[in-house]
Parts: C-alpha cells; structure tokens; sequence
C-alpha cells in the first residue's frame, strides 16, 4: 500500500481515535490503528472491541492495500509534522514508510489480516439530533455515572424514551446510587428509534459520542440488537451496549417535595466549594441548616477544624437540617446553566431535588447522609 494524504485530515481523524485504542492491552492489534485504501479514499479504522471507529478521507493512493500503524506513534508523527502532505508506505515483513519530506520514519507494525473486523450493523434506523442538545444531555448526567467497577450495572447512561403530554421524549438518566441526574429532550422522530425498554450506553462511548458532538453540525443516532450506532458525515462509530439492568430509578424521585428554597447558583456553587477544603476521606458532609430566610452551610472535620457560611433565602418555615456529600451539589451545579435553582426538600431522610428555570428538562437528585 501506498499513499499520499493531507496532513490536517490525518492528524484530525488519528486525534479521534486516540481515546479509544488500547494503551495497556493484552493484545497489541488494538494499541494500531487499521488503514485501508477504497478507490480514491482510505479508511481509518480503531477498536478496543466495545467500540469501533471508521473514518473515510481523500487520499491520493499509489497503490491499493492495508497496513496497521502504532496509532500512538502515528498521532506523535503527525502532531510534529509542519507539512501539509504525508506520505505512507507499506514495506516488507511488517514495515512501514512514513515521510513529510522534512522528516523519514520507519516503524513496525501488525499484519493487516490481523485486525478485528469491523462489522457495520444493516438495517439501523437512525434519527437526527443536533450536536448541542445531544452535548448538553450528556454533560448533564455524565456526571453521575458510577466511577467504582463493582458498579458494572450502573456504569453507563440509562437512555429511553418517554411519553409526556401527548408527545414522545428522549430521555438520558445517570446514577452512582448516591445521586442521580435526568434530562429529558423533545427531539424530531424521537419514537422511530428501536430502543426496547430503554439501552445503556457504556461510560466510554457516550464520551465519544459528547465528543463527536461538540463539533457543529447534527449527528444520526440508531439502536440495533446490542449496538449503538452514530453517524456524521464520513464518521462512523459503532458501540457495543452494556447489557446490564438498569434500577427502577422513578422509585427513589419524590413525587412531591415540601420545602421549596430558590438560591442564587454561583453562590450555592462557591459556599460548596469552600466547604470542600476541610474535606477527606472520612468526613465529606455539609449540613444544610434552613430557618428564617437563611441557609447555613456547616462543615466540620475533627482532624482539621470547621466552616461555615450563611445565604441569604426566602424561607420562613420550621427549622430544616439535613446533611450532604457537598461534593456531589458541586458536580450538578458546575451543569446546570441556570442563575438561580429551586431547591425541593421534605425531610432530613429524604433526597433533595434541584431544578433550574434554563436547564429545562433537567432534574438533579442528592441523597442525603448521616453527619
């Protein structure tokens, strides 16, 4: 095989994939990247085989093949390179030839044949969804998703779809078991999607997906069998599903909360995040104390000291105090794009609600703890 390519494009596509192959692997096929000429145009292909990636870009091909490419060293080669052209060519025994004029390199790669297959589901209909509000729903309950492997069940976003109101909603919901987080979006032929009682999309692959979706433009989103497929433009990407059971989450959201406290967010944000400093291991609790129109953030750690802060709230109903992970308000506060939340809360063993009147469709859920 043998090649001639834009730099620019190149270097986009391998900086894609660059998340997705496997550094520390048991199998060395999936630390490289597949290149394979079609015509007039070669097609990049990585794997770490929960996800697989495909990229198609014009090249100018001498000679028609496939090779495999360190996709670590190739990116390196690339980032360094102030040329516009590279050339790449297939050698003898597992060689390959790369060149931007200025520079030679000469790296050793994997048979071709070698490289897992990338399957293409058929039949999969897709729905288009602007960038923007597929980034926001991620951003909102990314969050959420449990960071601890005994949580398998749980790590990955919940999407469905729901019926409110006569209409048909794609909803996104996360959870560690200590918080939750759910948006929901009305999107154009949302109901067309085949998503069976709801799919759960692997941590991993909805970063790629947030990715690809913070560049301009729609993307094309479809379920098929145990897969998640997305489209955009000459960029395929293929995710494996998590075929775990995902909890009954409508169980542990109040239907009703009875004291309603609105606060300004980036003063609840920075009282958080002051509380956070005498934080460890051991103690990460805030008490939240609400009584005449005044919210108190404590925190104390006996090994370091204490803090506190008082906000100014309308509230003027009986004496209020329950405890949080201020950790936790942190995370969904940094999301929401509201300037004031509405703060929803019945009792000091019951979870605390927070909404906001710009993150519409979204709703925040802490659990409280014991201090």
């Amino acid at each position: 095989m043998e090649i001639k390519i834009d730099r620019d494009d190149l270097y986009r596509a391998i900086s894609r994939v660059q998340s997705i192959i496997e550094k520390r692997s048991n199998m060395p096929i999936l630390s490289m990247i597949l290149l394979s000429t079609d015509d007039s145009h070669i097609n990049i292909s990585a794997t770490d085989l929960e996800i697989s990636f495909q990229e198609r870009l014009s090249a100018d091909v001498t000679n028609p093949g496939s090779i495999t490419i360190s996709g670590r060293k190739l990116f390196e080669i690339l980032k360094e390179s102030k040329r516009s052209e590279i050339h790449i060519k297939e050698k003898e025994n597992n060689w390959v030839f790369i060149s931007d004029e200025d520079a030679r390199f000469n790296l050793a790669c994997l048979p071709a044949d070698e490289y897992p297959v990338f399957m293409e589901p058929e039949g999969v209909l897709t729905v288009g969804i602007e960038g923007d509000i597929l980034r926001e729903m991620i951003n909102k309950t990314i969050y959420s998703v449990t960071l601890e492997e005994a949580g398998f069940k749980l790590s990955g976003v919940f999407t469905e779809k729901v019926a409110q109101e006569g209409k048909t909603l794609l909803r996104m919901v996360s959870t560690d078991g200590h918080r939750l987080s759910m948006i929901d979006k009305e999107i154009k032929d949302v109901e067309q999607l085949k998503m069976n009682g709801g799919v759960m999309i692997p941590k991993k692959g909805i970063l790629e997906l947030s990715k690809l979706a913070s560049e301009e433009g729609p993307i094309q989103l479809g379920f098929k069998q145990n897969n998640c497929v997305i489209r955009k433009e000459n960029i395929l990407i293929v995710i494996r599903l998590l075929e775990s059971k995902f909890p009954d989450y409508n169980a542990v959201i109040p239907q009703k909360s009875k004291h309603f406290v609105k606060i300004d967010r980036v003063s609840l944000l920075d009282g958080m995040k002051k509380m956070v400093i005498l934080s460890n291991e051991s103690y990460r609790g805030v008490k939240i104390t609400l009584e005449n129109d005044n919210l108190e953030l404590v925190s104390i750690n006996p090994d370091l000291g204490d803090a506190q802060e008082n906000l100014v709230v309308e509230y003027n109903k009986e004496r209020l105090e329950v405890g949080f992970n201020a950790r936790y308000f942190i995370d969904v506060l940094q999301a929401m794009d509201s300037d004031t939340v509405e703060l929803g809360l019945i009792d000091n063993s019951s979870p605390c609600l927070i909404k906001g009147e710009n993150d519409e469709g979204f709703l925040g859920l802490v659990m409280p703890m014991r201090l």
